[in-house]
């Protein structure tokens, strides 16, 4: 059960929360909305506000939280949904659906999904760089891309010292123009998002020059580097380590291109934090999941490391980003679909 700071909810009447489907009986038969119905004749649920979804742990996140906003499924039909990347001057999301080899485009104006490109080389996570162009890593191919402005693809690097990437998992971009991803090689360890292959090179985080196609690794500490971002003056990175043990963990980023001393920032066991951003405050938002009902969804951190608040989701959240055009929308991908909700944060500016 999702548990409240002065109540427990139902699952049931969460998800109706949630706009989830629920099988029901008859219309009308759960709990306080008996005297009229939960679903219109269009197949529209009623959203009570504020959303219990949204969670507040600490007085902090309290003022993040939008009273008559609620959580939005956008879309459903993915196998793992991941990497979702805004495109404000063009009015559009695109993200991940790794396991059918494909990137989805959802159109703000219209609602409507379609495919933006297939096959995608199993790509995982994005980001733009200082110019606006799309950057990429993939599982398939183990390399990272950018798409440019006429639509073809530039392959930036697919090896260190003469051997092959496992799989580039995540991305973002420093003001200087140095792409900064992540390794952990998930997309060979089995079939379903890549191809199975033996790893060549230890789990890392890198520093590409995408003028040189030179690359350093910044760190190889993380057991298994997964998502990643900066604070907002770029002085502090967060990773997301997903294997053993699991944690968030941040390092001082030195003369913009090396790190400090690791230290963990917040222990996820049993659960994992994936994909992360920085809201303008230094909050760390973290797609959070596979402990169960009431876990998934995104953790908010306060910049000292203190659980703040939660967005919960019934499926398993992979990664967010801010979109909007105040930034203040946060979109999530999570496990078969893509949701949102606006919140009183702002993301930091990407590029």
């Amino acid at each position: 059960m999702l548990m409240n700071t002065s109540k427990q909810l139902s699952r049931r009447t969460f998800l109706r929360g949630l706009g989830v489907s629920v099988a029901l009986p008859c219309i009308g038969a759960m709990g306080p909305l008996t005297s009229w119905a939960d679903t219109f004749s269009d197949g529209k649920v009623v959203k009570r506000y504020p959303d219990p979804a949204v969670e507040v742990l600490d007085p902090r996140f309290k003022k993040y939280k939008i009273g008559n906003a609620v959580v939005e499924r956008l879309w459903t039909g993915a196998r793992w949904s991941e990497g979702p990347v805004w495109f404000g001057d063009g009015g559009f999301l695109l993200w991940s659906d790794i396991p059918n080899n494909r990137m989805l485009k959802w159109q703000e104006a219209t609602g409507k999904v379609s495919v933006y490109r297939k096959p995608s080389n199993y790509t995982n996570g994005h980001t733009r760089d200082r110019q606006g162009r799309l950057i990429s890593c993939e599982h398939g191919t183990r390399r990272v891309t950018r798409t440019e402005y006429d639509g073809t693809i530039t392959v930036l690097i697919d090896n260190f010292e003469g051997k092959r990437f496992n799989a580039p998992n995540d991305v973002v971009v420093h003001p200087d123009g140095h792409i900064w991803f992540t390794d952990p090689g998930y997309g060979i360890m089995f079939n379903y998002e890549g191809h199975k292959a033996e790893f060549e090179l230890p789990t890392s985080v890198y520093r590409l020059n995408p003028e040189t196609g030179k690359a350093t690794v910044v760190t190889s500490e993380p057991d298994k580097p997964n998502g990643l971002c900066f604070s907002p003056n770029y002085d502090k990175l967060y990773v997301a380590d997903t294997g053993t043990p699991k944690n968030i963990v941040v390092f001082d980023v030195v003369d913009g291109e090396r790190l400090g001393k690791k230290k963990v920032f917040y222990e996820t066991a049993p659960g994992n934090a994936d994909g992360l951003r920085c809201d303008t405050d230094g909050n760390v938002w973290a797609g959070a999941g596979w402990v169960g009902e009431g876990y998934d969804g995104v953790h908010i951190f306060a910049p000292d490391g203190t659980l703040i608040g939660k967005i919960h989701l019934p499926e398993i959240c992979s990664n967010i980003c801010f979109g909007g055009v105040k930034r203040n929308r946060l979109f999530m991908t999570a496990s078969q679909s893509l949701y949102s909700v606006y919140v009183e944060a702002q993301g930091a500016p990407l590029f």
